[in-house]
């Protein structure tokens, strides 16, 4: 039976949960400020070093649909501590590598267990948490998922401007092995296994399908839309996994049972999570770029803008899951867009003299939002599903946020690219003998201005779908009060 009843258990369970997927998650983008620094240590160009970041959303992406399967097959604790075994050898790679495609390797290991950790994680809180608490739940993890991400920019910089770039994984690794000593000592198992059968097909279809779409999205920003590269990945990715699709429509047991998607809720607030993915996401690469190669700020200094925003949005997370434990989804994700879409609109006209004040409470303005849907948005989801759903609405959640996370990423470099050309072509017109770096500098401020118009519209969009979402009922509302 699962150990759902002693309280101190489920704060001790939630604990180690939250610090290990505090940790798989920093690695996401702990070396996103750390990538130009890299370049110089191993004499790589920009398109090779992006695959630090490339390679972990590739792994993570094709692993997810895979721990459905895991999650019926193995305990919590042995996932868990797997997991952060993974994390711990990778880590140790990273730290050590000589050259760079062992760091890429070490990359690669890592990512491994940071795509069982947010699933597991999930469908822990859905077995031992009842359906008017897992808000309250899923906002303390909120600390990690959005923290995380945050923080991490931040605390690559301070490492990378005063020490080695490895002490960035010499220190996760000790976080790690006190994780783990944490987890065998006192992790319990919260569900039963059974003797599930791996459908070997379907997870050959699902690693080439997703692989491939992430590959052609997370490269068309480099490459360009119309590389042969580029649309030959997404073509066939796509056909891929349209046949993985239909397998598990058929399947009578499914490595991911895409039934979920039957469920309104569920459908809707999958469809909200990929517009804000793709916004959250691309302003965590748009905004550096502006900063670094607009206003020639240190990777430190770009790093510190987001600090404030991240302590608010760990303070904001656990208050937002019981505003949805008492209120439901609706009123809080229309709290959440209000703050997300004049945060967007605050940065369509970039400026060489846009304040640094003005950006960081532009940011606070920006996690204030997202701290009220991202969280409450994964429980809504899975609250409206039957319980043995729960671990395969849980994988479909995440595979979507990282397929969404790279087209996020893909299109808005895209399109920062294609309009920085553009603003150089007509500064340079307009003033012949302007400074070459002084022209790379004022078109790549425009440059950004753009792309925050499209995020601005991708805003917009999630709050019209919000209003669809339904209410919930006031017997509820009596209940959690």
């Amino acid at each position: 039976m699962p150990q759902e009843n002693k309280e101190v258990n489920k704060g001790i369970l939630l604990t180690i949960l939250i610090v290990g997927c505090f940790l798989s998650t920093l690695n996401q983008t702990l070396l996103n400020v750390a990538l130009s620094n890299l370049m110089n240590v191993f004499d790589v160009s920009t398109t090779t070093v992006q695959w630090i970041s490339t390679g972990f959303m590739l792994v993570n992406g094709v692993l997810i649909p895979i721990t459905a399967f895991l999650m019926k097959r193995f305990t919590t604790r042995q996932l868990f501590i797997s997991a952060m075994l993974f994390l711990l050898i990778g880590s140790i790679i990273c730290a050590s590598a000589p050259v760079f495609s062992m760091l890429l390797v070490g990359r690669m290991i890592q990512a491994a267990g940071a795509g069982i950790i947010m699933p597991l994680m999930m469908s822990v809180i859905l077995v031992v948490f009842p359906v008017e608490k897992r808000g309250s739940a899923m906002g303390l993890i909120g600390l990690a998922m959005i923290f995380a991400p945050a923080i991490g920019p931040t605390l690559a910089g301070f490492v990378i401007e005063y020490h080695s770039w490895r002490w960035l994984f010499i220190g996760i690794s000790i976080l790690v092995v006190f994780v783990i000593i944490l987890a065998m000592k006192y992790l319990m198992n919260v569900s039963k296994t059974s003797k599930a059968k791996l459908d070997v097909l379907s997870v050959i279809l699902s690693t080439v399908g997703f692989g491939l779409i992430l590959y052609g999205f997370s490269t068309a920003g480099s490459k360009g839309w119309g590389s042969t590269v580029v649309v030959l990945s997404l073509a066939i990715g796509i056909i891929v996994t349209a046949l993985f699709c239909i397998r598990q429509i058929r399947s009578a047991d499914p490595l991911l049972n895409l039934s979920v998607f039957k469920n309104k809720v569920f459908t809707l607030t999958s469809l909200i999570n990929v517009l804000v993915t793709m916004m959250m996401y691309a302003d965590m690469i748009l905004l550096p770029i502006y900063l670094q190669n607009g206003r020639g700020f240190t990777a430190f200094d770009a790093g510190l803008l987001l600090l404030p925003g991240a302590l608010v949005n760990a303070f904001m997370s656990p208050v937002t899951g019981k505003l949805y434990d008492r209120f439901g989804a609706k009123p809080v994700f229309i709290i959440g867009l209000v703050f997300i879409i004049p945060s967007m609109w605050a940065v369509t006209d970039l400026t060489e003299s846009t304040t640094y004040m003005f950006l960081m409470i532009r940011i606070i303005f920006l996690r204030i939002g997202l701290s009220f849907i991202t969280m409450p948005l994964n429980t809504a989801g899975l609250n409206a599903l039957p319980k043995h759903l729960g671990t395969h609405g849980s994988a479909v959640n995440n595979t979507v946020r990282q397929i969404a996370g790279a087209i996020g990423t893909a299109i808005v470099i895209t399109v920062y690219t294609a309009q920085v050309t553009s603003h150089a072509g007509t500064i340079a017109q307009a003033n012949p003998s302007a400074n070459a770096d002084k022209i790379k500098s004022l078109a790549s401020i425009l440059g950004s201005s753009d792309a925050y118009y499209f995020m601005t519209f991708l805003a917009i969009i999630a709050l019209v779908m919000t209003l669809f979402m339904p209410k919930k009922k006031k017997k509820m509302i009596e209940e959690t009060s």
